[in-house]
């Protein structure tokens, strides 16, 4: 099994080291793709470039302007496992820290997260706190993220087993899964009536907790009906119709084991 996630645009400061080439598939296209990209933003972000202009290609605030600081220094600001690097509400649900070594294992085997910045890297691969979204905009790249990402993707093998796609819409268009390559997940929530609506930012938590539920319990899953087995011996409702994975939670369901 792999699970696809989202990355956050929230990361932790710190780590220990420097980026080095261990991050997946660190040779041929993914990783000339990842050089690109870098040297794109490092040149946007530079200290005699416009400060300004670099604040508007990467969406960044008034609040958080000082964030592209972090791209003026990737290689030396220390780095650490992608699952502990991002926060924010789905990687709060998942909580890497108490996951304990069985649970971090699995991560490391099962779940890619789709970086904006390195594409597809495993769960445990060290990276630095960086600021770049899939829907950033860098001039010296002369193209969007999604096909200088897309391209690059393209050419390598197929995951070769079970996928589950987390991805939010503009990181699943990064890099595209091929057809029946894998399974997106929808989340909805199940109201008093008994309607089922989609959730929009709230889905993220439901993801975490469904991710921090299969590392905890180690499990393989092989196909679309070993999910939905192992998500009724949870206590979870998942539907699968017309190809689509739908998880239901209920109002004031607890998102925490």
């Amino acid at each position: 099994m792999q699970i696809l996630l989202p990355p956050s645009e929230t990361k932790r400061e710190g780590g220990f080291g420097s980026l080095d080439d261990s991050l997946l598939f660190a040779q041929g296209e993914l990783e000339a793709a990842r050089a690109t990209v870098r040297a794109a933003l490092e040149e946007l972000c530079a200290p005699n470039a416009d400060e300004d202009a670099a604040v508007k290609s990467l969406k960044l605030g008034v609040k958080n302007r000082g964030e592209l600081l972090r791209n003026r220094d990737l290689g030396e600001s220390g780095v650490m496992a992608a699952l502990d690097r991002y926060t924010g509400v789905l990687y709060d649900a998942l909580d890497s820290s108490t996951l304990g070594l069985d649970g971090r294992v699995w991560a490391g085997s099962h779940v890619q997260i789709q970086s904006a910045l390195f594409g597809r890297v495993r769960a445990l691969d060290p990276i630095p706190a960086y600021r770049l979204s899939a829907s950033s905009k860098l001039p010296a790249l002369g193209a969007p993220l999604k096909r200088v990402w897309g391209a690059a993707h393209a050419v390598l093998p197929p995951c070769g087993t079970f996928t589950l796609d987390l991805r939010s819409k503009d990181y699943a268009a990064l890099a595209p899964l091929r057809d029946g390559e894998g399974y997106a997940l929808h989340v909805a929530q199940r109201g008093a009536d008994g309607e089922t609506r989609a959730l929009n930012h709230f889905n993220k938590a439901a993801k975490g907790d469904l991710v921090r539920r299969l590392a905890l319990r180690g499990r393989e899953i092989f196909s679309v009906d070993d999910l939905i087995s192992w998500a009724r011996s949870e206590g979870l409702e998942l539907e699968f119709q017309g190809g689509t994975l739908t998880l239901v939670t209920e109002i004031g369901a607890s998102a925490r084991v």
